[in-house]
């Protein structure tokens, strides 16, 4: 099974030192098994990133490398429905796909769209039974399986207001009951699934949460399980946009265009006050309090119906600033806190006293590991197995990408390159992260690192088809 959050930072976890709230059932993964202290995603956005998750391949690779233009992922490389299915898995399917992109832009405030083709297109890519909820925003704006019985509660259009209205800021308390609300939901199908499963074949799970990711709607009884003295603080510089050549002055100074400034009349991040950070923060760990008892309920579905013979993986496609340096979302972002994300497996069988591994991994990974453990074998993938990885020391470089932007990262030194929306021209920063380890001071352009940014963009430039992208 395959559990993924969507835009969940790693620091939401017990296990990786959260105080704010409690996650027993997504700790239990790796206290019974392996936590890994260093996974990276190989993109800050969702759909290039899930498609990663999905085939063991990097953007540049599977082509789905956009959430904004481009190709879907093309149905005829193998995945991970597809290779289940070689080794005589059933395959289901729960909750947020977005191997192809939304039509940003097109939607309106006043009604829900149809959204022909789309579900057809999932289910060619191997699923064999899906329940889709296709993410928070993506269900207000076009009916997927979620939002059609949402509608049936006449619940909907109470959603959708709450989504669009600017003065909310994309953070409230959903508007019905728990049970209706979108993560709820999937853990719900996915649960009564595996009750039902018949066992005639073995069977592959992915419960795909699209929370906590944006709008951040935790049903209101959620929000007294958050122990606001405990939230982290913010971690931010004053005056760190001031110097030029950054990467996200426009979203913290406007106008920005992406990723949450468009709810202020200013588009520029540094409007948001403290209030609103601390509301953003208290409502998305309230989230991820329900998100942690829908784990725990699907959890126990599988024992009874599979008892302790489940290779489990918890993770998620990429993080979220959360205010930190005075940014929302994630767009363009090469911080800890959007790329590294959390990451927990436990094998069948396990269950005494797991173990911490410190090896860097990607979510690349995550493709042949199960791959290899059904016995489904794999070819032409840019991941090898966890088993591998953390044999041979972990990833000298990691690599995220996407449409206009990249990161390399050697363990010490953390190279991003972007192109922004105030110039056609690209922007580089280049970081120590030993010396600087919350990335305040870019050091693109200070002589004495030119080896290194040479070095690392060679890294990048060793795989043609990232520059064809870019």
């Amino acid at each position: 099974m395959l559990i993924t959050t969507d835009e969940q930072r790693r620091d939401t976890l017990g296990i990786y030192g959260c105080e704010a709230i409690s996650t027993p059932h997504i700790d239990s993964i790796g206290l019974q098994g392996e936590c890994f202290d260093q996974a990276y995603t190989v993109s800050p956005w969702c759909m290039p990133s899930r498609c990663s998750i999905l085939t063991g391949m990097y953007p540049h690779s599977h082509g789905a490398y956009s959430n904004f233009s481009g190709d879907p992922l093309d149905p005829e490389i193998p995945n991970l429905y597809t290779s289940a299915r070689t080794a005589g898995y059933s395959t289901a399917h729960f909750g947020k796909c977005h191997y192809e992109r939304v039509r940003y832009g097109t939607f309106s405030p006043e009604r829900t769209s149809a959204s022909p083709g789309t579900r057809d297109y999932y289910m060619s890519l191997g699923i064999d039974h899906l329940a889709l909820q296709d993410d928070k925003n993506v269900s207000i704006w076009q009916y997927d399986d979620y939002s059609r019985e949402l509608e049936t509660e006449e619940l909907l259009d109470a959603y959708r207001r709450k989504a669009w209205n600017r003065k909310e800021g994309g953070v409230f308390e959903f508007p019905g009951q728990t049970c209706w609300h979108p993560d709820a939901w999937v853990g719900r199908k996915a649960r009564e699934y595996i009750d039902e499963w018949n066992g005639e074949r073995d069977l592959f799970v992915w419960l795909s949460f699209s929370g906590p990711h944006y709008p951040i709607d935790p049903p209101k009884e959620y929000l007294a399980r958050v122990d606001q003295d405990r939230l982290p603080p913010i971690q931010k510089r004053e005056g760190e946009w001031d110097h030029g050549e950054r990467i996200h002055e426009s979203s913290y100074h406007g106008p920005g265009k992406i990723d949450g400034c468009g709810y202020l009349e200013t588009r520029a991040c540094k409007d948001y006050d403290e209030e609103y950070w601390k509301r953003m923060r208290t409502h998305y760990l309230a989230n991820m309090a329900l998100i942690d008892e829908q784990v725990g309920s699907v959890l126990s579905a599988a024992n009874r119906t599979f008892g302790n013979d489940s290779l489990i993986m918890f993770t998620s496609d990429h993080g979220d600033m959360l205010g930190n340096h005075g940014l929302w979302g994630k767009h363009n972002c090469a911080y800890d806190e959007v790329l590294r994300v959390p990451f927990l497996m436990k094998r069948p069988g396990a269950g005494g006293e797991g173990r911490r591994i410190s090896e860097r991994i990607q979510t690349i990974d995550i493709f042949p590991t199960i791959s290899d453990w059904i016995g489904a074998g794999y070819t032409g993938v840019d991941g090898v197995t966890i088993d591998e990885t953390v044999a041979g020391g972990g990833y000298e470089y990691t690599l995220a990408e996407g449409e206009g932007y990249y990161c390399v990262d050697d363990g010490r030194y953390r190279l991003v390159r972007a192109v922004v929306e105030r110039n056609d021209s690209p922007v580089y920063e280049l970081y120590d992260r030993i010396a600087d380890p919350h990335l305040y001071n870019n050091l693109y352009r200070k002589g004495e690192f030119n080896e290194v940014f040479e070095r690392l963009r060679g890294k990048v430039e060793e795989q043609t088809a990232i520059c064809e992208i870019l």
